[in-house]
């Protein structure tokens, strides 16, 4: 028996937590992009954070925590008192009216020239490239002295979708490496990939995905895009990051069981058998040996339980020895602490399958589907003696006298108690004097064929890489 990591492997990833430093960092960078422009909302995505986060770690910045003792011991930060969130708020306040008032005069200034301009160029204003020119230059001064954009555009008297044109065209053009495609005639427009870019990183938005913003702005009769085109617009921004606190589950390791002959490996598992009544069921208790596919064990009883289990799995192993390995599914039975203490004093390795992976039980799960799709499966059974009496008849015959394919058409019985092969010889002395006979039947030079050999491996998830081991599950 051996284990490898599952398809998670690498370790759980852990929530995120940032450490007062950390937060000092990102709002540094926070506040250096709304202040260069490249907008807060920009960065939100691109980092993967809420604007309600950056609220918060500004609070506790202004209020004296992140630079406090809890932080310089990297002890947890406490929340902010009444007093600190005070204090935090007024300061928060008077760093927004202070760059507010800034703005202003850096705005009141560069009005008043170009308004100075305008009067001289009033009366060709309309046509003037000198004209159109001042106010450019007008609208680059406020946006440089920290305006935002669409503010600007209204105080300089252009409009927004021209300015940015403008800032566009006037980029030098780049020769195309390879032969230039024609443009799909749906592709939005720079200005308009800018607008869409806007929209999503304002202050209302920021913390949305576009799947909301999108119902959002046609309820409001504006239509920008659809919603792929905004992950679209996103993505070249280098925007678009999961902003969720998931957790990972850790990760399971595959069981890899391996059996040679019979008695090594015991698989076994419960399914419910329907009752006289609707909503009444019988649990059958069936063990499987995964070479030989014989069932070595079934018991029927009215509910399920870790006692039943055990007297069960005495008997077996009573009867057939015990095994190496016993494998089972993470029912509450397989895994209680009796079946566990039992294992442990004979001991036996306990294996069990992967949560919610079902392919990790493969025999039992394939011997429920032949009982229950069999013909003479009834739909219910009228009393407990009756089940009891089915399925033992119904054993009887799977273990002598059914040909299963996964053993080379040998009967479960005849490969547990080694009478396979004995049977084989006989099968290939019939083939050799067939083939003696009639030549012309058979075309393959191998006398037995593929369906009637016997696997020397049985499996449960055989590697990949074991490519000399032939696979019986």
């Amino acid at each position: 028996m051996s284990s490898r990591p599952g398809p998670r492997a690498g370790g759980p990833r852990p929530r995120r937590v940032f450490t007062a430093a950390q937060k000092l960092a990102h709002l540094a960078a926070y506040d250096a992009a709304c202040t260069d422009g490249s907008g807060g909302g920009e960065y939100l995505r691109r980092e993967g954070l809420y604007s309600s986060q950056i609220t918060q770690w500004r609070q506790l910045r202004d209020g004296g925590v992140l630079t406090g003792a809890a932080a310089a011991g990297g002890g947890k930060i406490l929340k902010l008192s009444a007093e600190q969130a005070e204090n935090a708020r007024l300061k928060r306040q008077l760093e927004v009216t202070t760059r507010k008032l800034a703005t202003t005069a850096a705005a009141l200034e560069i009005m008043g020239k170009v308004h100075a301009l305008l009067d001289e160029l009033s009366e060709r204003a309309d046509n003037d490239p000198a004209a159109v020119q001042a106010l450019m230059t007008g609208f680059d001064e406020l946006v440089a002295a920290q305006v935002p954009h669409r503010e600007a555009a209204r105080l300089a008297g252009v409009s927004r979708a021209t300015a940015a044109r403008r800032h566009t065209t006037a980029k030098p053009a780049q020769l195309p490496t390879r032969t230039a495609r024609a443009t799909p005639g749906n592709k939005l427009a720079p200005t308009e990939r800018t607008e869409v870019l806007h929209v999503l990183n304002c202050d209302r938005f920021v913390d949305q995905p576009p799947l909301q913003i999108y119902p959002t702005l046609l309820e409001e009769g504006r239509y920008l895009c659809s919603v792929s085109t905004m992950y679209r617009v996103l993505r070249e921004n280098a925007q678009v990051k999961d902003r969720r606190r998931q957790a990972r589950h850790p990760p399971r390791a595959i069981p890899e069981l391996q059996a040679t002959a019979p008695g090594q490996v015991f698989t076994w598992d419960i399914t419910k058998l329907a009752g006289p009544v609707k909503g009444q069921y019988f649990d059958a208790y069936v063990m499987i040996d995964i070479y030989s596919r014989m069932i070595v064990g079934v018991h029927v009883h009215h509910s399920e339980s870790a006692v039943l289990a055990v007297d069960m799995m005495k008997q077996i192993f009573h009867l057939h020895g015990n095994p190496q390995v016993v494998h089972a599914d993470r029912g509450t039975s397989m895994t209680s602490k009796l079946v566990s203490a039992l294992l442990a004093d004979l001991q036996i390795t306990q294996s069990h399958s992967r949560p919610r992976v079902s392919n990790d039980n493969p025999y039992s799960e394939a011997w429920f589907k032949t009982l229950k799709y069999a013909p003479i499966f009834p739909e219910r059974f009228h009393s407990l003696g009756a089940a009891r009496t089915f399925m033992s008849d119904f054993v009887d015959y799977y273990n002598h006298h059914h040909r299963h394919t996964g053993i080379g058409l040998h009967t479960p019985a005849d490969v547990h108690y080694g009478h396979a092969k004995t049977t084989q010889t006989r099968r290939i002395d019939t083939l050799t004097a067939a083939r003696a006979q009639h030549p012309t039947r058979f075309t393959t030079p191998t006398i037995i064929p593929k369906i009637l050999a016997l696997p020397e491996t049985a499996w449960i998830n055989q590697p990949q890489d074991d490519d000399d081991k032939t696979s019986a599950a």
